[in-house]
């Protein structure tokens, strides 16, 4: 997940591979879209010319007014609520600053957790020396909460199937907080655990690409008030 207050000073080297998966729409009418988002594709366009294929550079092309209302990670798939012209972008902000929006995810996360369930209470701040790193700090950190229950304990591979809420919206905020957890997600190349083994049967897994996946979105529609709650199936 991504926070649009966490502005990009650093140069970004990152050069994104090229993403053959494809934005399914999952509703659209005159003023939203609901889309699912490929894992491998940037949510817009990087300066670097060569990372110009994202979620907003495709959608433009059919929907040239389209402006996303928030972010995903790279890595990261699943539900994105895009809007179609200004005064929806107007309305629906104020939804996401609210914190009125309804958020899960779910993800693998490596070996068995303890609890079933719990929040994760740790502030968020740039990591200025090791971009594009976020860290846990309580001097000048963000607020950053999530909520986690159980939903799976897998043996093949040995990881936890979990769901996240997330009260906030920082920047790679799951990504952080479950490696504080002491349990990262599968797949991720930037917050792996300390100490964590990873088996043989494990190993393919944890490398075909980041475990996360945005499956629910709670929002009322901007224009007819209707509340709309929409589940994007989690792929693995």
């Amino acid at each position: 997940m991504s926070d649009p207050e966490d502005s990009i000073t650093q140069v970004d080297t990152f050069i994104a591979p090229p993403c053959l998966g494809q934005i399914r729409v999952l509703y659209q009418d005159s003023d939203i879209l609901l889309i699912d988002k490929p894992s491998g594709l940037l949510s817009l366009s990087g300066k670097n010319p060569l990372n110009f294929d994202s979620v907003h550079y495709r959608l433009v092309q059919d929907f040239p007014t389209a402006t996303l209302l928030h972010r995903l990670d790279f890595g990261t798939s699943g539900i994105m609520l895009v809007a179609l012209n200004k005064t929806v972008n107007g309305l629906l902000t104020k939804q996401f600053q609210a914190r009125t929006v309804e958020k899960r995810y779910t993800a693998l996360l490596h070996g068995h957790l303890t609890d079933d369930s719990g929040v994760i209470n740790l502030p968020i701040a740039k990591d200025v020396d090791n971009f594009p790193l976020q860290k846990i700090c309580h001097s000048t950190g963000k607020l950053a909460i999530s909520e986690y229950r159980v939903l799976e304990r897998l043996t093949e591979p040995f990881a936890t199937r979990v769901e996240f809420t997330p009260v906030s919206g920082r920047t790679h905020q799951l990504r952080i907080h479950s490696q504080q957890l002491g349990h990262s997600i599968l797949g991720c190349d930037l917050y792996g655990g300390v100490g964590e083994k990873i088996t043989d049967n494990d190993y393919a897994l944890h490398h075909i690409r980041l475990m996360l996946h945005a499956t629910r979105l709670g929002f009322d529609h901007p224009i007819t008030g209707e509340h709309i709650d929409w589940i994007c199936k989690c792929p693995f």
